[in-house]
């Protein structure tokens, strides 16, 4: 049986190869937010910090959502995408009512107001990105699956099973590579 080919664009999974030793990288599952001839940007939605996205930002209202660890650029930084993108002007849509960003202020407010919840919204410390042709240099190199994205694992908790989620949903040939022990290169 072939395998599935995805095509590379905004609103897919970039899944790491489970050889991928690099530590900001290795097992992760990556959202596409951004894909164009200058270069491509996604988040990480499977590295939750130990930081409520309240303690990471001044004047912020209460609000028990988990911050990410987006990747490895600008960790300065704190992106946000959302699924309220009718509701929150300068929205981004990335595809499929997933948006990225908008009236920052507005924000607050709608979450002051119960308009949205946690499961509506995830923030990001950082992003990963790659300049043009880097990206797909690295998927000819095999460092990354393309997979179809479900917004479920953006916006319910994502976590270290995350990745073996993603890849067991695309099918048996890809259900091997999941059941790939994480540290298979000790043996």
């Amino acid at each position: 049986m072939k395998k599935k080919e995805y095509k590379l664009e905004k609103g897919k999974f970039l899944v790491s190869q489970p050889f991928m030793l690099d530590g900001n990288f290795r097992r992760t599952v990556i959202y596409l937010a951004e894909y164009n001839e200058q270069g491509a940007l996604g988040f990480i939605i499977n590295r939750p910090m130990d930081y409520k996205a309240e303690e990471l930002m001044v004047d912020f209202p209460s609000f028990n959502a988990s911050a990410y660890f987006g990747g490895p650029v600008a960790t300065n930084t704190i992106q946000y995408i959302h699924k309220k993108g009718e509701l929150l002007e300068d929205s981004i849509e990335i595809k499929d009512g997933v948006f990225w960003g908008g009236d920052f202020d507005k924000l607050k407010l709608m979450i002051d107001e119960k308009l949205i919840t946690p499961h509506d919204l995830k923030f990001y410390v950082g992003y990963t990105g790659w300049s043009s042709g880097q990206l797909e240099d690295e998927i000819t190199h095999g460092s990354w699956i393309i997979a179809p994205a479900d917004i479920n694992f953006i916006f319910k908790n994502s976590d270290n099973r995350t990745w073996k989620k993603v890849l067991e949903e695309m099918g048996e040939n890809y259900e091997v590579i999941a059941q790939m022990p994480e540290n298979f290169y000790s043996n």
